[in-house]
This record gives structure tokens, sequence and C-alpha cells, in this order.
């Protein structure tokens, strides 16, 4: 067996065998299979696909790859994941929800890369936080307040580290069976038996349709069930940013208004929604009883608590949290209903601002950023201010808001809840 075979074997759209794959994915992480080699597989997948089986056997080898957690000690433990979106930041409201629930919340998160954001990136605007925990310290969290936040470690789907870094460098992220083992490699090998994924659709997401979304959907679902796991896939809009802020330090201000039932607005909605489902899991009881406990601990001011709880077990320091000065205003040209304001654009334009990364080792200004005042199918009125930028460049800001005289239609916010 060789690695040329089998970049051969994908090239003609044949299927791999279990053997092959466990191959492929311990050589690669020995350093056996070189990184051109499995750039040239990389893409063989992404233009032929995989079988079912195919991902299921990828999965398997980038679970056993690292180590796992063995979260079996706590009860109603629930896990959620978002493909990630821009303006997405319902890790941070929804866990200290979910927690005040009474349901543990064990959260593993990534970085930001692109105009896609990272929790952990979101988290390190605060300063002095500790969220590289390791397994004691992030097992001890979880039993004494309900609830930790780590950044993915050394040792958990070593494989899936390795050969997202490669993905990204080779332009192979936007495959559907590479994105459900990444996926469900990581969050299987935490250890939870429930998961709520927040699936993006649109313009700002990795998955453009809602054919492919289903798709994911249904391969995750299955994953789940082969290893124990119940998995809910809700499938929401990114084709506009979500909530108004956009930017690492914005997002976690707006996340403590959204906690401190300061803003109530589409990034509300969708983390009530999210919510109820992990506390329906959580606890194994019906959606509306879940959705009023949800409500009520957030009315209550519960879950705000559980986030101070939760930043100051990780050592943050919120008080260094301070809105800066924007640099530049956007105001509307013209009168009408905005029409252009795409997550893609908004997500764009803030990387450019320096909130978002276009490789890995970019450095990230936790400042930068965007706040919305007017979203698409807002009507303004020529003058009106229609968003902020954070920045410490120098940019061009001839920045054109498109209006029209008719409102356009309502966009849905969930299209559509597969378990």
């Amino acid at each position: 067996m060789n690695i040329i075979d089998i970049i051969l074997k994908k090239k003609n759209k044949l299927e791999l065998s279990e053997e092959e794959i466990k191959y492929v994915v311990e050589n690669y992480v020995n350093d056996n299979i070189k990184d051109y080699q499995m750039s040239a597989l990389l893409m063989a997948i992404v233009i032929q696909d995989m079988s079912n089986d195919e991902i299921n056997y990828l999965t398997k080898y980038m679970i056993n790859s690292g180590s796992t957690f063995d979260l079996s000690k706590f009860d109603h433990v629930v896990d959620k994941h978002s493909t990630g979106g821009v303006g997405d930041k319902t890790t941070l409201i929804i866990s200290p929800i979910v927690s005040a629930c009474g349901v543990k919340v064990a959260k593993m998160s990534g970085r930001a890369l692109g105009y896609t954001g990272g929790t952990i990136d979101k988290l390190e605007s605060i300063k002095n936080i500790k969220l590289n925990l390791d397994e004691e310290e992030f097992m001890n969290e979880i039993s004494d307040i309900g609830l930790a936040i780590t950044s993915q470690t050394k040792d958990i789907a070593i494989a899936d580290k390795k050969i997202y870094a490669l993905r990204d460098a080779t332009g192979t992220v936007e495959s559907i069976p590479l994105i459900a083992s990444s996926i469900m490699s990581k969050k299987i090998a935490m250890g939870s038996k429930n998961l709520v994924i927040d699936l993006k659709v649109g313009k700002g997401a990795l998955i453009k349709n809602l054919e492919d979304a289903r798709r994911l959907a249904n391969i995750m679902i299955d994953l789940g069930k082969k290893n124990n796991m119940r998995v809910v896939c809700i499938l929401t809009n990114m084709d506009i940013p979500l909530g108004n802020n956009i930017g690492n330090s914005l997002e976690v201000m707006e996340a403590i208004d959204i906690l401190k039932n300061k803003e109530d607005n589409d990034l509300k909605t969708l983390c009530i929604t999210l919510a109820s489902y992990m506390v329906k899991l959580g606890l194994d009881i019906e959606l509306e009883d879940a959705k009023k406990m949800v409500i009520n601990n957030l009315n209550n001011g519960l879950a705000y608590n559980k986030f101070i709880e939760l930043i100051n077990y990780q050592k943050g320091d919120l008080s260094s949290l301070k809105k800066q000065e924007a640099k530049y205003v956007i105001k509307a040209t013209s009168s009408g209903y905005i029409t252009n304001l795409t997550a893609d654009f908004i997500g764009k334009l803030a990387m450019h601002l320096g909130a978002g990364r276009e490789n890995m080792k970019d450095a990230i200004d936790y400042d930068a950023g965007v706040i919305l005042h007017k979203k698409n199918g807002d009507y303004v009125t020529k003058g009106d201010i229609v968003m902020s930028l954070f920045t410490k460049k120098d940019i061009n800001t001839n920045i054109e808001i498109v209006t029209t005289n008719e409102k356009p239609m309502e966009e849905k916010l969930i299209y559509e809840v597969i378990s």
C-alpha cells in the first residue's frame, strides 16, 4: 500500500477502503506522507467526493489519532458547534444560559481564519483570560461551575488539526465530507453524548445552499449515531451578519448586552432557539419546557451571572473591555431600503480593518471591527449613519450603501431543524 496508488484511486472516483484511509491518517500524522502528497489527495476528495463509509472511516481514524475526554462522570452534558459565520458570537451567550438551566457545557472552540469569527479570538480580547486548559483544568471547571470553554488541545484529534491547516493552505476547505469529519472527530473525542450544531447557510458561510446543508447535517447526525451521540442540526441564515457587532471585543460586548437583556435582535432570537435545543437534549425534556427555562434564566439575570463566573474562573479581566472611538462612519448616500450589507461583504470589511486573518500567522487587532446601525431591509434617509468602523489602519472609506425603493422580503433566520 502506498500514497500514490491511493491518490490515483480517489482521482479515478473509486472508493477507498478502511485500511487505506487508516494508512493515510496514521502516516500523515507520523510525517511519512508529505504535505504535497496529502494536498493531492485532499483535492481529489474535493473533486470526487466521498461515500458515507469513507467519511465514517476518516472520522474514526481522526478520532483515534489523539486522546479523548471521558465526561461520563457528569450528568446532563451537552456540546455545541457552529460552522462559522460573520458576527456569530452565540457560544458566548448560550453557554452561560444553558449552564444556568442546570445543563453542563463542555466546549472546545477554535480560532478565526478569513472573515468567520472564532470564539477563542473573541474571548482573547478579554485581558488575562486563560483558554488553553489542560484536561484536569477543563474537567475541574465543569465540575465546579458547570461550564468550561477551552481552545483545541494539542492531543485531541491530532490528525484533524494537521489536515485542517493543510486544507486552508490548499483551497480544500469547502468539502462536505472533510467538513463533517473535521467537526465530528473533535466533538466525539470531547466526550459529550449530546450535540447541537448551528449549521450556517449562505453568502457568509462555508455552505452556500440548503441542499448541501441538508446533506452535511444528515452525515453528521449519522456519525453521531454511530458513536452514541445525539445530534441536532439547526440550519440558519448567514446571508446577513448575525447581530450588529462584527469584531472580537465588539462581539463580546454585544454578547454581554444580550445577556443583560439590553438588546433584542436576530442574535438573541437565535440564541434562545439554540439554547432551548441544548437544554432539551441535556435534561431530556420537551422543547417548550426547555424554552421557558432558557427565557426565565435570561430574564432573571442568572445567565449573565454564569457568564461572569466563567470569565472569573478563567482569570479574565472584563474591565479591560472598552469600546474605542470609531475611526470612520459610513453614511447613506441615498434614501431607501438597504440591499448590499451581506455577510460576506461585511466579513471581508471587518477582516480588512484588522478583525480577522488571511493567514493563520496574522495578528488580530482585537478592537477592530464594524458596528451596524442599519442592516439589509432597513429604511435609511440620505445622510443616516449606517455603520461605524473601528481600526488602527488608514483605509479607503468609499463604501457605497446600495438602496432600493421597494422593501425587500424579510429574510428567514432559521430554515429548518434536522435531528
